[in-house]
């Protein structure tokens, strides 16, 4: 029946297409790529200097944003920023500094936004750290956790007015299948007594999930707030 067909999932990926969205799927996966323009739009990307956050920037400055990359290490950023503009010829990129395992540099940041910027339309909290060796931040959280989740927690608390008052707004959290490896260690969250590095890393990533899911609900308003792990990437 027409009923049935509509829905169905072959005239939900006709209608996406329909809108200009391409619908690539892979396996158990589906990628869905969608070309709407952002120009006066502000995204501020952590990580954007490598991997998926440099890739994500990519293509938010072929579709015209203004682009924040925020970035520990300046100089891969700058060659990042360098090989974006070359491929997008997007001049409107900009490298400020942000190392999320030191809450002082994570408020400079956001000071730092909050002055500069009019507006924050997106948030991407992409960058973290993967199975590294034990150690703490500086202010003596373990490392996976505290870059992966208490870094970006920090920040989105600091920039959320700003977010708010930018509406319609989103923040995404790249978040991934590592948090399905373990739950989260409230009796040992610095991972003290004993540290796997897969354990912690997953630990950090199903933190990430949970505070997603936890943001999602105490925002209203017609107000979303995505967690992305939608690939076999160990993100």
């Amino acid at each position: 029946t027409l009923l049935s067909f509509k829905e169905s999932y072959t005239f939900r990926l006709l209608f996406l297409q329909y809108l200009d969205v391409n619908v690539i799927r892979i396996g158990y996966y589906r990628v869905i790529c969608i070309h709407s323009l952002l120009e006066g739009k502000t995204v501020i990307i952590t990580g954007a200097n490598t991997g998926i956050g440099k890739e994500t920037a990519r293509d938010l400055a072929r579709r015209g944003a203004r682009i924040v990359m925020a970035c520990r290490d300046l100089e891969r950023a700058e060659e990042a920023k360098q090989d974006i503009f070359e491929d997008t010829g997007n001049e409107n990129l900009v490298i400020r500094k942000l190392d999320l395992s030191d809450t002082k540099s994570i408020r400079a940041f956001a000071e730092l936004i909050n002055k500069e910027e009019k507006q924050v339309n997106i948030l991407i909290n992409n960058a973290g750290i993967m199975m590294c060796p034990y150690s703490k931040t500086a202010d003596g959280f373990e490392m996976q956790l505290g870059v992966n989740h208490l870094g970006h927690f920090l920040l989105t608390y600091l920039l959320l007015d700003l977010i708010k008052r930018s509406a319609p707004s989103r923040i995404v959290v790249v978040a991934s299948v590592a948090h399905t490896w373990t739950g989260l260690r409230l009796d040992d969250i610095n991972s003290e007594r004993s540290y796997d590095t897969m354990k912690a890393y997953g630990q950090s990533k199903l933190a990430n999930v949970v505070f997603a899911r936890s943001l999602a609900k105490r925002l209203h308003g017609g107000w979303m707030c995505h967690m992305w792990d939608g690939s076999n990437i160990l993100a």
